[in-house]
């Protein structure tokens, strides 16, 4: 590689040297390249322009060994210890401006020191696809959408069998002006749907280049009346609007159905109309069209989205959108947290304690930490909202570090619903099903209301097994069972995404006797569909919403208010309002409780709390009926009273005694290979220079625990190993983990073993 790195690694430069100007002399460029290697390269300015027309955050394309690289540019060099003979020199300039502005740069290089991860490739993490791949960035023509037909009563009975068409044209010809594509795709209206209505001569497209009109020009920020909040919300609000022009974070601990949106919607106006942008960040792609639409409905300002579900094209317009000022609001899932704002002065994380918060591959960042940082740095207040907290969010606050706002009742004339455990012990079950919560269904149904069965296992059945000699199907790949789907009829493995024809004999005896055991929430639709035929099954996992708006559709239906069950797994837990559900049955609410993971119940409280809080949330009583093998649990317990306080309290004791997290911090360095052992003898090496680099001595809270097998040893075909480093001291923890990093830096390792370093982890599979 002719092009030699700087004499500073990504993690030790120092963000402040970062100018804020143009060039003034032609001298040497350092980038930031997207690679795994963690430093920074300095190039030659390209003959035909001007150095001191590249700016820091601007891109640029280079050349790295054979290839070429989109790479970012942090700062013009006076020097360099590379002899200018052997700098290659940069290719094109891409921007004329900054793309990424310095805070946003400052806030990846945090990321990068702190994740111990390279700052090209976090960088990256800043930009949607199309600027990393070189394209312009600029929004280009897109299409708008009008009403050419009045619609009266008479078109709204021809319509009445397309629910969708109507639903779409009562929304175009209520924006005189025009919708756009993007925005009506993000409230759930596909394309087929438009291009039908045109079709019919109802509605039809300009395209329309988006004005870079700044939010702070639109007067009247609000388009509809606040409603009136409570005495909580109102204490809350006040709190949080109070202090709009410092950092703090804010834990907002509201009961499900307590009104936290309403509390999140009124914040935001004051910062509109203190001319602040809102950074909102949700945990699922699922919440974003209904919290979009909400939030439309209320603000007169543009709303930004940004998640996966959406096209390159309509990312890189909703990042544009909220970088140059034109949004007053961004909504999106945890790669929004790394999207520039200028005028950022709000920062709301919904659901706060949600596992998706934290990335599990490249750059393994928990967006919910680094919105912490970005408040801090750009002194904003920033508010974590959730019913069940997690332990780490509640400890901050006992350390005085967050301030706790509680919202213990739920909004209008909802009540808390009424939780019950369901003894199975000695109980007949169908596929998984007493008959005693059969009844109650039939008794909620019958009453025209909506029951929610909450299942935490897709496929028809977890595993197929050999009656004659016992043998279970496994994947070949990996140390799991392959699940049973019967639509498409297939197994499948939810690890390494294998599928395979369902074997008609038992690959070891070869017997024809095998038998699916075991339910998952294809058997139980089967089985609900089968004894209560009256009603519509609605079953909403990742196999029926992977069509587009499969899930708005779904969830169109049960709004609708008709009796009917909804079926699903932890997708049907997050933040949804079903005002007409009375009754949430939780099939196999013993799962978690005795994982090998040590935030298995912590988990498994927090999914059983949000479940049952879809039920009653309306002016209907709710019900929730917990079945379970083990009704004397400490843990279940206190769950079925309503009680998440003291049932994080008994967490809290278990972990103080173990030293697990929040009471220490903990790193997890995973290998893998193809080869059984060379993860294992890594990883011990690793362990012995970690114990002779003398800061056990230092500081003796250090442990460092393995090498064992990981949970799942094998996955798609590799052998996996962890080393777990624990300590009481961040700072020291850091410093060892950034030795041991790059001492794995230092040598080379055969092709087929990777290894990777996880801060503050969440998962240990």
């Amino acid at each position: 590689m002719s092009s030699k790195p700087a004499n500073t690694s990504s993690t030790g430069h120092n963000p402040a040297a970062i100018p804020t100007e143009p060039f003034a002399h032609k001298q040497f460029i350092r980038v930031a390249i997207p690679s795994p290697l963690r430093q920074l390269f300095d190039y030659l300015p390209p003959d035909s322009y001007p150095a001191h027309g590249i700016c820091p955050g601007s891109r640029v394309v280079v050349p790295f060994g054979p290839r070429q690289v989109v790479a970012i540019v942090l700062s013009i060099e006076p020097d360099t210890d590379i002899p200018t003979s052997k700098l290659k020199t940069v290719i094109s300039v891409l921007d004329n401006e900054p793309l990424l502005p310095n805070d946003i740069i400052h806030l990846c290089q945090w990321a990068a020191r702190y994740y111990h991860h390279s700052l090209g490739e976090t960088l990256a993490q800043a930009m949607p696809k199309n600027l990393r791949l070189g394209k312009p960035a600029s929004y280009g023509a897109i299409p708008f959408w009008n009403c050419i037909a009045e619609l009266d009563s008479e078109l709204q009975n021809q319509l009445k069998r397309s629910k969708k068409q109507l639903a779409a044209l009562e929304l175009i010809s209520s924006y005189p002006q025009g919708i756009s594509a993007t925005e009506l795709h993000e409230l759930g209206f596909s394309k087929s749907t438009l291009k039908e209505l045109s079709k019919k001569g109802l509605i039809c497209s300009r395209n329309v280049e988006p004005s870079a009109l700044p939010f702070t020009d639109i007067t009247n920020p609000l388009k509809a009346a606040h409603l009136k909040l409570n005495e909580e919300q109102a204490f809350a609000c006040e709190a949080i609007t109070d202090g709009l022009e410092n950092y703090r974070t804010y834990l907002l601990e509201g009961v499900t159905g307590s009104g936290k949106t309403e509390v999140y919607l009124q914040a935001i106006s004051a910062a509109l109309s203190e001319g602040k942008q809102t950074l909102v960040l949700v945990p699922e792609i699922g919440l974003t069209p209904q919290t979009v639409r909400r939030f439309r409905d209320r603000f007169n300002v543009p709303v930004a989205c940004l998640h996966s579900g959406l096209s390159d094209g309509e990312r890189l317009q909703g990042w544009l959108e909220a970088a140059r000022g034109s949004a007053g609001i961004l909504i999106s899932t945890r790669s929004g947290i790394f999207t520039p704002m200028p005028h950022l002065g709000l920062i709301i994380v919904d659901e706060e304690h949600d596992g998706s918060y934290k990335q599990q591959e490249s750059l393994r960042y928990n967006a919910r930490d680094l919105a912490i940082y970005r408040g801090r740095q750009r002194q904003c207040p920033v508010v974590l909202g959730s019913a069940t907290p997690s332990l780490e969010s509640l400890h901050n606050t006992h350390q005085g570090k967050y301030t706790q706002l509680h919202l213990k009742q739920r909004a209008g004339n909802a009540r808390p619903p009424v939780m019950e455990l369901l003894d199975l012990r000695h109980q007949v079950l169908r596929d998984g099903l007493s008959t005693e919560l059969l009844q109650r269904m039939a008794a909620h149904l019958g009453r025209g209301n909506q029951v929610m069965v909450f299942l935490n296992r897709r496929g028809y059945a977890p595993s197929m097994i050999c009656q004659d000699c016992g043998n279970i199907i496994d994947c070949p790949h990996c140390d799991a069972h392959m699940t049973i789907h019967r639509y498409p009829p297939h197994m499948h493995c939810h690890h390494c995404d294998l599928q395979q024809a369902i074997p008609w004999q038992c690959t070891s005896c070869q017997s024809r006797k095998l038998q699916p055991v075991g339910q998952g929430t294809e058997r139980t639709e089967q089985v609900l569909s089968q004894h209560f035929a009256d009603y519509p099954v609605l079953r909403i996992d990742r196999d029926t919403t992977r069509r587009k708006q499969a899930l708005s559709d779904m969830l169109e239906e049960v709004q609708s208010g008709k009796a009917c069950i909804l079926l699903g797994t932890q997708m049907l837990a997050k933040g949804h309002h079903f005002p007409d559900v009375t009754l949430v049955a939780i099939i196999n609410a013993d799962a978690g409780l005795f994982s090998a993971d040590f935030r298995g119940p912590e988990r498994t409280g927090q999914l059983i709390m949000q479940v049952a809080g879809r039920a009653g949330r309306g002016d209907k009583p709710g019900q929730v009926i917990i079945q379970t093998y083990n009704p004397e649990h400490p843990a279940l317990q206190l769950l079925s009273m309503n009680d998440y306080s003291r049932f994080t309290n008994n967490l809290f004791i278990e972990r103080k005694q173990l030293n697990l997290p929040p009471e220490g911090y903990l790193t997890l360095i995973r290998s893998e290979s193809v080869n059984q052992n060379e993860s294992e003898v890594l990883l011990s090496a690793l362990r012995q220079y970690a114990e002779q680099s003398g800061l056990q001595q230092l500081d003796n809270s250090l442990r460092i625990l393995g090498p064992i097998p990981a949970p799942m040893e094998k996955r798609q075909g590799r052998y996996r190993w962890h080393l777990l480093i624990h300590g009481k001291n961040r700072n020291h923890l850091h410093s060892l983990v950034g030795r041991v990093v790059s001492y794995l830096e230092s040598h080379r390792l055969p092709r087929q073993l990777k290894w990777t370093v996880d801060i503050d982890p969440q998962e240990m599979s």
